[in-house]
């Protein structure tokens, strides 16, 4: 899921960033053993070798998850784009289960353990400024040419690029996702780290 937010900035003048949540790892539990073999026999496509990973893999088309299944009863999945969609692709997957006779008894219990997203703030940011400036941050562009900042609230990790594009790890919700890149680019905006693109460079 992506969002396109215009607002006012701190200099009056609209501003535009795009943020869009590339991945969503959740955990799953269905309270309730299950017979992996059983799973493996009754439906097709799914992967299972427990003498190199105890967990079954079974990927869903739509939407496009993946999902580890272990036989404690625990699912790990990957691939959502939003919760909505999480949520839409668990129920598909009981769902699956229960059509090729896997008998699943109580209502699964999902919980987000990282939201991935990448954003784009639409503005030039002096790292090097940006990193004498802001606390808890690690630069070292001979190594790696993005500065990573580590926020407290959302307790959130954000790897920021020059170019204004940045990567956001740990959110445990969307809105946390938003709320961070609001912030930092308020803070950097603050701390004159920013300075606006040509429109020239945006025709690129």
């Amino acid at each position: 899921m992506s969002r396109i937010s215009v607002e006012e900035g701190n200099n009056s003048k609209p501003r535009k960033m795009i943020v869009n949540i590339e991945n969503i790892v959740a955990t799953v539990s269905l309270d309730q053993n299950l017979d992996l073999y059983a799973i493996e026999r009754s439906l097709p496509n799914v992967e299972y070798d427990p003498d190199q990973f105890p967990g079954l893999i079974f990927r869903l088309e739509k939407p496009k998850v993946t999902a580890l299944i272990f036989k404690s009863g625990k699912m790990v999945v990957t691939g959502a784009k939003s919760t909505e969609e999480l949520i839409t692709a668990v129920k598909r997957i009981i769902k699956y289960l229960k059509k090729y006779g896997i008998e699943i008894v109580g209502k699964p219990k999902i919980q987000i353990q990282n939201i991935v997203a990448s954003a784009n703030i639409m503005v030039h940011v002096n790292l090097d400024m940006a990193a004498y400036l802001l606390e808890n941050n690690m630069y070292e562009p001979e190594q790696f040419p993005g500065l990573i900042y580590r926020m407290d609230d959302p307790k959130v990790v954000l790897l920021i690029f020059s170019s204004g594009k940045m990567v956001i790890t740990g959110a445990k919700r969307e809105k946390e996702v938003y709320d961070a890149v609001d912030k930092i680019y308020n803070k950097l905006n603050e701390l004159g780290c920013t300075q606006e693109i040509q429109e020239e460079e945006l025709e690129l």
